[in-house]
């Protein structure tokens, strides 16, 4: 990861509201031969101070087996990222960059039993859901649930170690983050325009 101190979030808050923002995640370990990895919607959990993280994931696979042989795991946040210019830097002999924010979480992975697996399919349907909603798992039928468990297997991520970049130009002048935010915009794609509004939401631009 790269980790120069500018671009790292300091407020634990905005860490854990960003993993939130974007829990589809990567999580891998070492297989065998190769690492091995699978993307999995995680329902995040903070109880006493440490950060849980739980879903579950068909058994027998790859990544399954792999994650039974080898508990310690790495799981990768990602969220907006973006092609930054020099052309909008004062200097433009500058080299251009990408901006973009990433969290990656450590931990030790452990399975479930078939009480645990229910319960990590209940908090990922209603975090995701909602419990108000006609395919809450409060309507889900009973038989289909236990059809479920049958193929797949809850787990519960104790994170042990979270590292961030959130890169988004905190080492350029204030007139130089002022023309990239207006650069963005321009720009109109999704990634572009999100890496505009974290930079107005979190990067410091004095008013004068």
């Amino acid at each position: 990861m790269y980790k120069l101190p500018s671009f790292q979030e300091q407020d634990p808050n905005k860490v854990i509201a960003f993993m939130k923002a974007n829990s589809f995640a990567v999580i891998s370990s070492n297989g065998d031969q190769y690492p091995v990895a699978t993307q999995i919607p995680l329902a995040i959990e903070e109880v006493a101070g440490k950060i849980l993280l739980k879903g579950h994931l068909m058994k027998n696979t790859d990544h399954h087996k792999a994650f039974v042989k080898n508990s310690k795991v790495l799981v990768l946040f990602t969220g907006p990222h973006c092609y930054i210019s020099a052309g909008w830097y004062s200097d433009v002999q500058s080299a251009s960059t990408w901006n973009y924010m990433t969290v990656h979480a450590k931990g030790t992975i452990s399975f479930t039993d078939d009480e645990g697996t229910y319960k990590a399919i209940k908090a990922v349907t209603n975090q995701y859901e909602g419990i108000d909603s006609p395919a809450s798992f409060q309507h889900i039928p009973p038989g289909y649930i236990d059809k479920l468990i049958n193929a797949i297997v809850g787990f519960t991520i104790e994170v042990e170690s979270i590292e961030n970049t959130f890169k988004l130009s905190q080492n350029k002048t204030e007139q130089e983050q002022q023309n990239i935010i207006q650069q963005l915009l321009v720009t109109g794609d999704f990634n572009s325009a999100a890496i505009a509004k974290e930079m107005l939401d979190r990067v410091v631009i004095p008013h004068h």
